[in-house]
């Protein structure tokens, strides 16, 4: 009960302080602020993250006369349902060249004006990819003839000449380097990978991770890729922060990454990193082995970008156990407090929330409630005493599931998700994972996710889409190990815990197993075991070769025959007693989430006052629409771009595959066209001989009904 009223409060407070705030002053016009114009040189448009751009030629008078200028298929499009690939890529366009990575990781660069292929680097070198390789952008680097383009492929970073794209050799080792090196662990222990690219300051790329890896930060020299200095994510004994964790935490301990990106503030010399959760994999919901606070997961880091060292840092989620990584790199913006222009940062998160601080000292600018979540009840488990959150601005998705809310689309789909939503608990926001099961509300995939926000400077509107769907988390106890070496039993042991004991996985997070011998070829599936991918840690040193070709040989048999009743078990004794019982959104039997709409939003929020000034349902289903069910919103992923135009464009949903323009101002649609597939990527808007263009990746990727892709659609005015 005093969960519930601390929540309440905290709603009460919130409406009571908008009203307080709401006459701070209007937003002046911060000449500091980045923007892109002509080009968009940088990863979301300029170092500081707006996505913004000048340009205006492109209006609100015009925008309906859009027309395809040209059209690139990069061919690396693959699969279909769980397994196929997607496209995520933010492109970069410098002086009429525009450079992106395609769906297999190829580096592209094309005339920007026409389309037409200039170059493209194959950093697998004619080695088949069909294994999703999930990579958002590239970095770019110029000092007079010499310019550089800098992006990652698996475990690398690379660095090619961007005039030729051809590789350059005086770079690491030959062009590259391993990115497991450096972290103070045995290379062959841990896997790193990168999706988002790194920020260039100076003559440093600064660089994140992710994979199983401890996430520290590591700033490379871009002409040489000598590490020049490293931030620990998870503190050394006598560093900031080293009493959080257990005393031996730092030897073996992964996470605290940073896979969303980074942001830059070049004047300042500061670089801001969004720190995910302190576990990996099982360990993100189960924290019993690393008791305490466990600085830095789940924070922002303001680093100085010429040492590494700790400027300040804002802790989001204290000792996580719900995954709520920040899902993008923060947004540099401008408050006025009564005509006080203050420098600031805005950290969207999965919860659905914004944390506003002062870009200096890191101190939020909006009151902060403190909340006391309810214990966990999870045996060796324990919550934080205390969690904060903002009371304004206030948030841009619902924070609490109740019955009231359940689906009422049709009265089968409501008897479903009342009979599932009876036996789930639903406390609202920290409510620990649990046997039963915990309503997550927004799910694991947001509130706000990677695609990131979009601000308005001449408004002082930040632009945020999001999903709004719940989650049900739950946990397990670790099955018994199963005895033996046989395929049968080290899959069981290593692989049945993400992928199912029917090999079914959970689409698109972790893809069916059902074969996947067919689809990637044993030379392949040898490789992604051993080395690892993405969210999957390699098995290098865990398992022997002959292992590992045991498993592939299992995995050639009927899934049907997959657990034989007379094998012998024992208890297992390693690892945690708890592990994550997988992703599982709540969905009604049909398929549909077993809430009431909206189920994706679209929302303007003025930085100022903190007041959301509109949001409204974003995406459909097209087989609801044409029952006459619209407006539901859906599951959405990637940004938009906002322009002094007047513009709003974003794709991003999922389902109807659109590429929508609206009025920054109302959020009235004012285009929409239909992509080969879906958008989820953010736009990119430029302009080459004083013509402006909108160019969006359509990769699909994250509906298993729908298609791949891996093409580049660009458009402009007649």
């Amino acid at each position: 009960m005093q969960w519930r009223f601390t929540f309440i409060r905290y709603f009460t407070v919130v409406t009571i302080m908008a009203g307080v705030l709401a006459g701070c002053g209007q937003y002046v016009h911060n000449t500091r602020t980045f923007q892109s114009g002509a080009d968009w040189p940088w990863y979301h448009g300029n170092p500081h993250g707006t996505h913004y751009s000048t340009l205006d030629q492109i209006n609100n008078d015009n925008v309906n006369n859009l027309k395809v200028a040209w059209t690139f298929d990069s061919g690396d499009a693959f699969g279909e349902g769980g397994n196929q690939s997607d496209m995520q890529s933010n492109p970069l366009i410098i002086r009429g060249s525009f450079y992106f990575v395609s769906p297999k990781g190829r580096l592209f660069c094309l005339n920007a004006a026409t389309g037409e292929k200039k170059w493209v680097f194959d950093p697998a070198f004619g080695e088949a990819i069909n294994t999703r390789q999930r990579l958002r952008g590239v970095s770019y680097w110029r000092d007079g003839d010499d310019e550089r383009i800098l992006f990652t492929f698996r475990g690398l970073l690379m660095a090619v000449d961007a005039k030729t794209g051809a590789l350059i050799k005086t770079f690491g080792r030959n062009g590259s380097v391993d990115l497991r090196e450096g972290l103070g662990r045995e290379p062959d222990s841990v896997n790193v990978g990168n999706v988002s690219p790194g920020v260039v300051y100076k003559n440093f790329i600064v660089m994140g991770s992710t994979g199983n890896t401890p996430g520290h930060i590591r700033a490379y020299d871009v002409r040489t890729g000598e590490q020049k200095w490293i931030f620990h994510t998870i503190p050394h004994p006598g560093e900031f922060g080293y009493e959080t964790w257990p005393k031996d935490a730092w030897k073996t301990a992964k996470g605290a990454n940073a896979w969303s990106g980074l942001t830059l503030d070049p004047e300042r010399g500061l670089v801001f990193v969004p720190l995910a959760s302190a576990g990996m994999g099982d360990k993100d919901f189960y924290g019993g082995d690393r008791t305490g606070d466990n600085l830095f997961g789940t924070s922002l880091v303001a680093l100085d970008a010429n040492t590494g060292k700790r400027v300040w840092h804002f802790q989001l989620v204290k000792h996580d156990l719900w995954d709520r990584d920040p899902p993008t790199p923060p947004t540099l913006i401008t408050v006025d407090r009564n005509g006080k222009k203050i420098p600031a940062v805005a950290q969207t998160t999965k919860a659905g929330v914004i944390y506003i601080l002062d870009r200096t000292t890191g101190e939020s600018l909006f009151p902060l409630t403190r909340l006391t979540p309810p214990a966990s009840d999870i045996p060796g488990e324990f919550s934080a005493e205390s969690q904060t959150l903002p009371l304004l601005p206030k948030p841009f998705a619902r924070q609490y599931l109740t019955e009231n809310l359940l689906t009422t689309r049709t009265p089968e789909a409501h008897a479903n998700a009342k009979k599932i939503f009876s036996g789930l608990r639903s406390r609202g926001p920290f409510d620990p994972p649990s046997i039963q099961g915990t309503i997550l509300f927004p799910g694991m995939d947001g509130g706000a996710e990677w695609g990131g926000a979009a601000y308005d400077p001449d408004s002082g509107m930040l632009y945020v889409n999001a999903n709004e769907m719940a989650w049900i988390l739950k946990v397990k106890e670790r099955p018994p190990v199963l005895a033996g070496n046989s395929g049968e039993a080290l899959y069981m042991n290593h692989c049945s815990i993400c992928h199912g004991v029917e090999r079914k996985g959970s689409p698109p997070e972790f893809p069916p197993l059902i074969g996947v011998n067919e689809r990637l070829g044993e030379t392949q599936l040898l490789r992604q075991i051993i080395k690892g991918n993405g969210r999957m840690p390699g098995f290098g040193k865990l398992l022997s070769t002959a292992d590992v070709e045991a498993i592939i040989g299992y995995l050639n048999e009927d899934p049907a025959q997959a657990l034989k009743k007379d094998t012998p078990y024992y208890p297992s004794t390693d690892g945690d007693p708890y592990v994550f019982g997988g992703y599982t959104r709540f969905l009604d039997r049909e398929g549909y989430p077993a809430i009431t709409p909206p189920w994706g939003t679209l929302s303007a929020i003025n930085i100022n006052s903190g007041e959301i000034v509109w949001t409204q349902p974003f995406g459909e289903y097209p087989e609801l629409a044409a029952q006459g069910i619209t407006n539901t919103g859906s599951e959405n992923y990637g940004g938009a771009v906002v322009t002094k135009g007047g513009l709003l464009f974003i794709a991003a949903t999922i389902y109807d595959n659109q590429f929508r323009a609206f009025d920054k101002s109302n959020g009235k649609l004012l285009w929409q066209t239909r992509l080969p597939a879906a958008g989820i990527a953010t736009p990119a808007t430029y302009s080459v001989n004083g013509k402006q263009f909108i160019s969006i990746g359509a990769g699909g990727g994250k509906n298993p009904k729908g298609r791949p892709g891996g093409s580049i659609v660009t458009f402009s005015l007649p």
